[in-house]
Formats: C-alpha cells, sequence, structure tokens
C-alpha cells in the first residue's frame, strides 16, 4: 500500500515544522472572529501553535498571529485566546495520545 504524505505545518512561534495533527490551529473566520479550532475544519485563515503554553506567550509577545492571520489581533483577543489555550490544552494533549495509540 503506498504511504501516505503527511501534511507539515510551521509553528507560529517557534517556527518548527510539525505534522499539521500535532498543532492547534487558530483562525480568523470571515465573520473576523478570532478563535481556536481543535478539529481543523472552520473556514478562514489558519495560524498553528505548538501545544506549549510558552510558545503561546511567544507568539503573543512577538504579536505573530497579526502576521500569520493578516489582520490586527488586539490585546483583549490575545487574552482570550490565552485562557482558551490553556482550557483546551488538556483536551488537545488527549486527544493526540489517542491518534498514537490508533497508529499502533
Amino acid at each position: 500500500m503506498k504511504q501516505r504524505k503527511v501534511p507539515l505545518r510551521k509553528c507560529v512561534a517557534c517556527q518548527e515544522m510539525m505534522p499539521k495533527r500535532e498543532l492547534i490551529r487558530v483562525v480568523k473566520t470571515p465573520e473576523d472572529e478570532i478563535l481556536i479550532d481543535l478539529k481543523g475544519k472552520k473556514s478562514g485563515r489558519g495560524a498553528y501553535l505548538c501545544g506549549k503554553v510558552s510558545c503561546f506567550k511567544l507568539a503573543k509577545k512577538s504579536r505573530a498571529f497579526d502576521r500569520a492571520l493578516k489582520h490586527t489581533v488586539s490585546a483583549e483577543i490575545y487574552d482570550q485566546l490565552e485562557q482558551d489555550f490553556i482550557r483546551v490544552e488538556d483536551e488537545f494533549i488527549s486527544s493526540k495520545e489517542e491518534m498514537t495509540d490508533d497508529e499502533e
């Protein structure tokens, strides 16, 4: 059977290339909402981030989402994203562990 190509994406903070499934997607929807998309299916412009809080803090400090989403992201939205990021971090880690269990 032919080996499937694994899509790679770059973390906007640490610039590390990783498989798309191992990154958290932040999306700017057509309605100009900026939110976390764990499934990776929402329409809009996406930016990818490692599942580490340190990477999120680096992205916040360097305003990486402004460049990646081609939209000015206010400090309130960064604060909201940080709260959301911390809340979904455990869910993301557990889903990532499930994916590795399925592959074995």
